[in-house]
């Protein structure tokens, strides 16, 4: 859900496209430079400068990134929810009929047992999530959305595909898809 308060989503994703692409190597001299004290095509305010630096070709470093602007963005819009992107995700699984239980849903979130167990808590204060017994494992408590559960389930995935388009708006369709399937692959 985009507010009127929002900004381009990536700042100035446009001004750095354009930088990076008006800074690439010319014929002009071997560095690219266009000769001592002409400014046309460089960049040497803001962040736009440090495009071509070794972190800015990182795998690591650029994942980190979109991932900081995305759960930022995302941790916004769910505001009026009083939820963040981690309590959704709990609250999805919880949601999504598969029954998991916390060490199952810890694996999947690749989070630590206390951190779900925090996350679940959580939820169940709200009134959103139960522990039950699970079938599988008398042992085991699995863990299922309740009506209200669910109810905000929807509202925080609307509110969440809003703001995945809003991140992702750069992006073509064929993008997003190949980079959620290139995604998948590196996670999974």
């Amino acid at each position: 859900m985009s507010t009127s308060t929002d900004k381009a989503p990536h700042g100035s994703a446009a001004t750095v496209r354009a930088a990076a692409a008006s800074s690439a190597p010319t014929a002009s001299t071997p560095d690219g430079a266009s000769g001592a004290g002409d400014t046309a095509g460089e960049v040497t305010d803001g962040i736009e400068r440090f495009l071509h630096s070794v972190v800015a070709e990182q795998v690591h470093f650029l994942t980190s990134r979109a991932r900081g602007r995305g759960i930022s963005h995302a941790n916004q819009q769910l505001e009026g929810l009083d939820l963040k992107v981690r309590q959704f995700s709990v609250l999805s699984l919880a949601a999504s009929g598969q029954n998991p239980s916390q060490r199952e849903m810890g694996e999947f979130l690749a989070l630590d047992p206390s951190q779900i167990v925090a996350l679940v808590d959580n939820l169940e204060q709200r009134g959103a999530v139960l522990r039950e017994t699970d079938p599988r494992d008398r042992r085991s408590k699995i863990i299922v959305a309740t009506d209200a559960g669910r109810d905000l389930h929807a509202q925080a995935l609307r509110i969440l595909e809003d703001s995945e388009d809003y991140t992702l708006s750069t992006l073509s369709p064929r993008e997003r898809k190949q980079l959620r399937s290139l995604l998948l692959k590196i996670a999974f």
